[in-house]
């Protein structure tokens, strides 16, 4: 499958969009940092009309300030686990989890082990940085904060996670794993159907996904009009699905680049299209 470059997404198309999903390391970021024309982009994309929900590999509290304080409208964290918003007519913090606390308890040991086992059997890697803000799953950092570790390597990760009955999924920086067969396609649904009274499968020409790595699968596969920064060609030899379209740069600018799109087309367009 070949990507199409971003430009040759038709106007119509984009103009009809109401909601934009992204991923958030190496799509939102560059180069481990959050640009201001990211960040404002996320702003105008909100500012324009448009649904923004980030969905992350990243930990429940890292999500717990995102929600709070960026300009968004949810943000489903852990690869699916939960999703927070926050109720500013409350002003209040809200989450759905998947798991009680009690499950994610029992889960403590078993992910410890698989921990053990994997810094022993994989030399350079390390525990991510943000483990400790995690409830439902465990982090291997393969290129974050430690040199950059060989494909085989990171292979070697996915297979110990596996072989403990853990579902893996690699992103740009960690192997994530967890126990449980939720991602964020499935999570994707559960939010829009409980906080927005839509079936996502009815709307999947209607909503944006952006992303770059082999965790953002699924989101690639569903939607029709996903999208990925240039750099998920870095591991397109590792995906199953790609996007249907490729920004020119990669990272933060080339998220910029698609909110540019999907907002010119928007305001060109009769208010028929609009949602």
């Amino acid at each position: 499958m070949s990507l199409r470059p971003l430009s040759e997404l038709p106007r119509t198309v984009a103009a009809c969009m109401h909601t934009v999903f992204s991923d958030i390391d190496d799509t939102l970021t560059t180069d481990g940092q959050l640009t201001p024309p990211a960040y404002g982009a996320l702003d105008d994309l909100r500012r324009a009309g448009l649904r923004v929900i980030l969905i992350t590999g990243r930990p429940a509290g890292w999500c717990d300030h995102i929600a709070r304080m960026w300009p968004v409208d949810a943000v489903i964290g852990e690869n699916g686990a939960f999703y927070y918003w926050h109720d500013h007519a409350a002003h209040k913090l809200k989450h759905r989890h998947l798991l009680g606390e009690a499950e994610r308890t029992a889960n403590t040991g078993k992910l410890a082990a698989v921990r053990d086992t994997i810094l022993r059997e994989v030399p350079g890697c390390a525990v991510a940085s943000d483990q400790f803000c995690r409830l439902y799953d465990l982090a291997i950092d393969f290129c974050e904060d430690v040199p950059a570790l060989p494909r085989s390597a990171v292979d070697r990760i996915v297979t110990l996670m596996e072989d403990a009955g853990m579902t893996a999924k690699v992103s740009s920086i960690h192997v994530n794993g967890w126990f449980g067969q939720y991602d964020k396609l499935s999570m994707a649904h559960l939010l829009m159907r409980e906080r927005y009274g839509l079936e996502l499968a009815q709307e999947r020409q209607r909503c944006m996904f952006a992303g770059d790595s082999p965790n953002d699968t699924p989101m690639f596969a569903y939607l029709t009009h996903a999208v990925g920064v240039a750099n998920v060609m870095t591991f397109s030899d590792r995906m199953s699905a790609l996007p249907a379209y490729v920004t020119p740069s990669r990272g933060g600018a080339g998220f910029a680049e698609l909110a540019q799109v999907l907002i010119s087309a928007r305001m060109d367009a009769p208010l028929s299209l609009r949602a």
